[in-house]
């Protein structure tokens, strides 16, 4: 756990590659002492069409998906240490997000299938 989903805008792809972001927010989650980096799941989500304030403007959201179990303190430093994270790469009219989801513990399931 985290579930980290980047979102963005297709267009950025020129200037940053997907896989720097998912670099990026995966060092914001092992700065935030809340996750071993073994745990952090990261996947990225380009999106052709998009509107922002009416018009097609750069943005990256991220989405971070945690177990239920810690407190409001922590989600905050957690969105602050990815936001921090994603905007050192300096870009210019990006609209940068983040959003930290609790999961229920006690509704999570979960099932890893190894090859033999």
């Amino acid at each position: 756990m985290p579930h980290c989903i980047v979102e963005y805008s297709q267009n950025l792809e020129q200037e940053v590659p997907p896989a720097d972001l998912l670099e990026a927010v995966k060092g914001a989650c092992i700065a935030s002492q809340l996750f071993m980096e073994e745990d952090i799941k990261l996947r990225s989500v380009p999106y052709k069409n998009f509107l922002m304030a009416g018009k097609e403007d750069a943005f990256v959201h991220v989405v971070l998906r945690v177990l239920s179990g810690r407190s409001l303190e922590q989600r905050q430093q957690l969105s602050h240490f990815v936001l921090e994270a994603l905007i050192q790469f300096s870009l210019k009219d990006v609209s940068f997000s983040v959003e930290v989801c609790e999961m229920e513990r006690e509704a999570y399931a979960k099932k890893v299938i190894l090859s033999p």
